[in-house]
């Protein structure tokens, strides 16, 4: 098997060398540079040297959310490596593999490749986003649009209900997030507490819906329900 080429992003000389040890010492991976420098890494990218990027959130003169997009444009998986977890749904947006908040255990690096292995890129396929990925139960957890029922907000944590499994997965990110993260022609806020995937809509009134394969009764905001009504045509 072709080894996958990979690149690391990181304005921190120590946090750079550090995941690209990692690279160098697992089988299948092979280094193609290591960067400090936002723009560097951009054309390595635009280049499309390689089949990983592992990207610092966080850079001088350009993000990592920059590159990421770049990044898809080239075909090249993305994976964030950051301090700073409240930049996850930024991560969801650009359709990142993985998210990993440092310090990145070597186990965390080894289940995100594991990750770029399985969902790896042919050279113009389309790369549309068709999932997000949630930490759930201290690991990231892929979760297809068209496995999603609906989802659910409590406070700080939101719960998604899926077709696939038997009970929901929980996860500490607001409602409003998941709402930015989703597609938007597939999924409606309904109300405060409850984002519906509109294809699982089996029937509704004027204060509630009733959603296919769970059978669950899901309320209508006020606020939300013209909307709905019209979306419903």
């Amino acid at each position: 098997m072709k080894a996958l080429r990979c690149i690391v992003a990181d304005d921190e000389p120590l946090a750079m060398k550090l995941i690209e040890s990692y690279v160098r010492k697992t089988d299948g991976l092979e280094l193609a540079g290591g960067y400090t420098s936002a723009t560097e890494a951009l054309e390595a990218i635009r280049r499309a040297d390689a089949d990983i990027a592992f990207l610092d959130i966080q850079m001088p003169s350009l993000s990592g959310l920059e590159l990421a997009r770049a990044a898809r444009e080239a075909g090249v998986r993305v994976v964030f490596v950051t301090a700073y977890r409240d930049y996850a749904v930024e991560g969801f947006r650009v359709n990142a593999l993985d998210y990993l908040l440092k310090p990145v255990s070597y186990a965390e690096f080894l289940e995100a490749v594991d990750r770029a292995r399985e969902s790896a890129v042919q050279p113009g396929r389309d790369d549309t986003p068709g999932h997000i990925m949630v930490r759930s139960d201290y690991r990231m957890v892929c979760v297809e649009f068209d496995d999603i029922i609906y989802v659910e907000g409590l406070k700080d944590y939101v719960k998604f209900y899926t077709a696939s499994r038997e009970r929901p997965l929980l996860t500490q990110m607001s409602l409003k997030a998941v709402e930015q993260a989703l597609p938007e022609a597939s999924f409606m806020r309904v109300h405060r507490s409850f984002i519906v995937a509109l294809g699982r809509v089996e029937s509704f009134g004027r204060s509630s819906i009733i959603l296919r394969d769970s059978g669950t009764q899901v309320p209508i905001g006020d606020t939300y329900r013209t909307q709905f009504m019209q979306r419903m045509g």
